[in-house]
């Protein structure tokens, strides 16, 4: 079954309250987590693997295992929490991973959501915060290097600015079908508090009978409003499509600090829950 934007919109003007992972009618859930649990605890272990010794883009904090970081809420909700150690000028903040992947099936539509707000410090206190939520390619950890793996973020935003973005990396560095190291992206302004719905909907039903892949797309959106439209025919390279919309991807939550595209924090930047990224629910679907 296919559902088109204006669906999706529909739907979530009735869902996006209920304060649990949604039922779409005509999807089936392939995976979830709403993230209950006592507060202070961490995530479901059975679903999650809890990152550290891992840097990237020269960002600064060190993931880590503390729930000063890293917790459930208690009230159904995870919190990923940068903070700062004020005697040393070090961040510390976590970056939990999907044990489980997900492969887009052939003449169907696989969506990947999740429910997520922002602290409420203001723009001037999140110069260099970096929350995320994204996909990288299985073979990442099976020896392909970045960005040959494929990577879909559903959701980034950085310096407190309410700018949602939605990129793509794939192929090689530098140039290539995705013009990396930037990635090919769409924005959309956001409201800089409340919940907002991040989605990922990786089209291969548009395939048809031929199972034309020049003709799938990958689209996102916010609140169930699309802000940006990939199809396999503007990446011109089936194998490179193949690592965006046809392999294994996992689910990664994080928040970075500093790093090349946001830069540094400064002495105005702030730590803690007023910088913090708290997700609701994650959601995987198909059609």
């Amino acid at each position: 079954m296919r559902f088109d934007t204006i669906t999706f919109a529909s739907l979530f003007s009735t869902l996006a309250s209920a304060g649990a992972v949604p039922n779409y009618p005509g999807l089936k859930t392939l995976w979830s987590d709403d993230f209950a649990g006592a507060p202070g605890q961490m995530p479901n272990s059975n679903l999650w693997n809890i990152i550290t010794n891992l840097k990237t883009n020269n960002d600064l904090q060190e993931y880590t295992t503390s729930n000063t970081n890293l917790q459930l809420s208690g009230g159904g909700t995870v919190q990923i929490i940068p903070r700062l150690n004020r005697q040393t000028n070090s961040w510390t903040s976590a970056r939990i991973e999907t044990k489980a992947v997900f492969t887009p099936s052939p003449g169907k539509v696989t969506t990947f959501e999740g429910s997520i707000r922002f602290g409420d410090h203001p723009v001037h206190m999140k110069q260099g915060i970096w929350p995320a939520f994204w996909m990288l390619g299985k073979s990442i950890h099976q020896g392909t290097p970045w960005p040959q793996c494929g990577e879909l973020d559903i959701m980034e935003t950085i310096n407190g600015v309410p700018t949602a973005y939605g990129t793509v990396h794939c192929g090689s560095v530098p140039g290539g079908p995705c013009n990396e190291p930037v990635g090919r992206h769409g924005t959309m302004g956001i409201s800089p508090t409340g919940w907002h719905t991040y989605r990922i909907r990786v089209d291969r039903a548009r395939a048809g009978a031929g199972g034309k892949w020049e003709d799938e797309e990958i689209v996102w959106e916010v609140d169930g409003r699309v802000f940006h439209t990939l199809r396999g025919g503007e990446v011109g390279d089936q194998g490179v499509w193949g690592t965006l919309a046809h392999s294994p991807m996992f689910l990664i939550l994080n928040v970075a600090v500093g790093g090349d595209w946001p830069g540094a924090p400064n002495a105005l930047t702030a730590d803690s829950y007023g910088s913090m990224m708290e997700v609701e629910y994650v959601a995987v679907y198909s059609s």
